[in-house]
């Protein structure tokens, strides 16, 4: 039975009965009933092919004509022909059209000026007799379009081309002259555009010119064999219309239209045994055909859709709630066979997905809290070794005061590293950690610099991530300050931005190049001086906890200095909170 409820086998069985049903309807149906077509049917939409082809080549030569007037109007505005950016226009236009053969200009006496591509010319072309040429010639003021021909002029495969010429006026070597410029065609659009038409089985359309020679046809071959005949003469009387006619016993239908401007006309044949094949009844029968087969495959499709489609939705609507968070939500375990196994194996996927966010979840917080641990052992010997150092140079002269301000500031400043292991402190106590610092340096560095802290009033209490002002303070320092000839100033804030918590450290350092800020944050820097805890072990911390909309920005020019700003939530303390 499970087999027989699986959605492939429904959707099988249901549109194999259904084509099945509709075809030995269509079959029985059309072989008693489908006959003859209505005699004026048949020619109208015969009319309308031929209407069609007609307007294509309509629009088709208006292309052809459009081109040629660009051709002629940048030759126009050239100064000469020897002009690279003529060549180079020229160029640019045969690359718009795939059809584009050839484009040249010649002298009235046949010489050639110009052309691109640049080929050799074939010798013995007969150029003046031509019939683009001479036609260009008699009819200085009108654009003649050629029939179909063998393009002979140039040095490369021969291709069939409709040739576009006009008399124009040009300037070479500084004097006006006049010649015939020719655009080439591929032929290979016309012929697409009459060969896809068909009336029937045998029915087909073919073109000719005004003077009744041929342009298109298809069993050209066999008309210019003598095996076939077409009753041009009668054609040519005709501009637009339609008549009938006989040939080889067979009746056939003929629809003529005149292709404007250029006066081709384009002719439609049928045989009217394969036209005129229904009867005057042929539209009540496909009217109730057609509401029979629709309300058929109606009830067929809402029943066969109810049946697959619902227990989906249901899925689909649960797995959507599941996707916007709601991680309790039941699936449903109901409808066909494969629905019943994907909404068992979501759920056992749902079950491991909870399992693996809950195993994340306390692995981050280890990890968060490992860093942590790891980062606050990182403080270099160094700067206890050089504090250190500080404080015996200043008690061997006798500086008793300020070594005792050292050794407080010290051990107040390792007082509040260590913090008893928290890893949240307030913003009171960060800015007392860097203010310690900030003491032991400047002794250190012989008031190499001054500092200020300034902090809003509000921002005091709030949590602070631990030791994220130090690595800035004193990368402001060793790279920023260190170097300068002149005092060095170090500004740090504290306050309320936006809604965040915002630290803002400022120093007129040397400042840096916008390649050495983005190494800061992506890789970090050697600093061998330094405490060890780079700035991007800040940023990278910062992320962690609080995600990437905070965390460090650098604003910096050389010679000027640099401000980094922190910027964190605004979160209260939970002593300010019981307060």
């Amino acid at each position: 039975m499970k087999y027989f409820n699986r959605i492939q086998f429904i959707i099988a069985f249901f549109f194999i009965l259904i084509t099945v049903v509709t075809v030995l309807i269509v079959s029985f149906m059309l072989y008693n009933k489908f006959s003859n077509t209505a005699e004026d049917t048949a020619e109208l939409n015969m009319g309308q092919v031929v209407e069609q082809v007609k307007y294509n080549l309509e629009m088709y030569v208006k292309n052809l004509t459009s081109i040629f007037e660009v051709v002629e109007e940048t030759i126009d505005r050239s100064s000469s022909f020897s002009s690279p950016i003529l060549e180079e226009q020229l160029n640019s236009i045969m690359k718009t059209r795939e059809d584009l053969i050839s484009i040249a200009v010649f002298t009235r006496d046949g010489k050639r000026v110009v052309n691109i591509p640049k080929l050799a010319m074939r010798p013995n072309t007969l150029l003046q007799r031509q019939s683009w040429f001479y036609s260009a010639l008699e009819n200085p003021e009108k654009l003649s379009v050629s029939s179909p021909h063998i393009q002979n002029l140039f040095k490369t495969q021969y291709r069939w081309a409709v040739s576009l010429s006009k008399q124009i006026a040009y300037q070479q070597h500084g004097m006006d002259n006049k010649g015939v410029l020719v655009v080439d065609m591929n032929f290979k659009t016309i012929d697409e555009l009459s060969r896809q038409v068909v009336f029937g089985k045998r029915g087909y359309v073919y073109i000719i010119d005004s003077y009744g020679n041929i342009v298109y046809h298809p069993q050209q071959q066999l008309i210019h064999a003598g095996l076939k005949y077409e009753d041009l003469e009668r054609v040519l009387t005709y501009s637009y219309g339609s008549y009938q006619d006989e040939l080889d016993g067979e009746q056939r239908m003929i629809t003529i239209k005149t292709v404007n401007p250029i006066g081709w006309k384009v002719i439609g044949v049928a045989y009217k045994d394969e036209l005129l094949t229904t009867k005057s009844e042929l539209g009540t029968f496909l009217l109730w055909f057609l509401i029979v087969v629709i309300i058929f495959v109606l009830l067929l499709a809402i029943f066969v859709s109810a049946r697959i489609s619902s227990p989906i939705q249901r899925l689909a609507k649960s797995v959507k709630m599941l996707g916007e968070g709601h991680l309790n939500t039941p699936i449903p375990v109901s409808g066909i066979y494969e629905v019943e196994e994907l909404s068992r194996r979501y759920h056992v996927m749902l079950q491991q997905i909870r399992h693996l966010m809950d195993q994340i979840i306390v692995e981050q917080e280890a990890k968060r809290k490992s860093e942590l641990d790891v980062l606050q052992a990182q403080i270099n010997p160094h700067f206890l070794y050089n504090t250190l150092n500080s404080v015996i140079r200043l008690v061997e002269k006798g500086q008793s005061g300020e070594a005792v301000s050292a050794i407080t500031s010290l051990s107040r400043f390792f007082r509040i590293s260590l913090s008893k292991g928290k890893n949240f402190i307030t913003v009171q106590e960060e800015l007392e950690h860097v203010r310690h610092y900030l003491i032991i340096q400047t002794i250190r560095y012989k008031n190499k610099f001054h500092y200020t802290i300034e902090a809003e009033e509000q921002v005091l209490p709030c949590l602070s991530m631990k030791l994220i002002l130090q690595p800035i303070v004193e990368n402001a320092i060793v790279h920023g300050i260190e170097q300068m000839a002149d005092k060095g100033m170090i500004r740090i804030v504290a306050k309320v931005d936006d809604g965040k918590l915002l630290f803002e450290i400022m120093d007129n350092g040397l400042g840096m190049s916008q390649n050495v800020m983005d190494r800061l944050l992506l890789h970090e820097v050697p600093n061998s001086q330094g405490s060890g805890v780079g700035v991007r072990n800040v940023n990278q911390r910062i992320h962690l906890h609080y995600g990437s909309e905070y965390g460090i920005q650098f604003d910096s020019e050389l010679e000027e200095g640099t401000t980094v700003r922190i910027s964190l939530p605004l979160e209260r303390s939970q002593e300010e909170g019981e307060a």
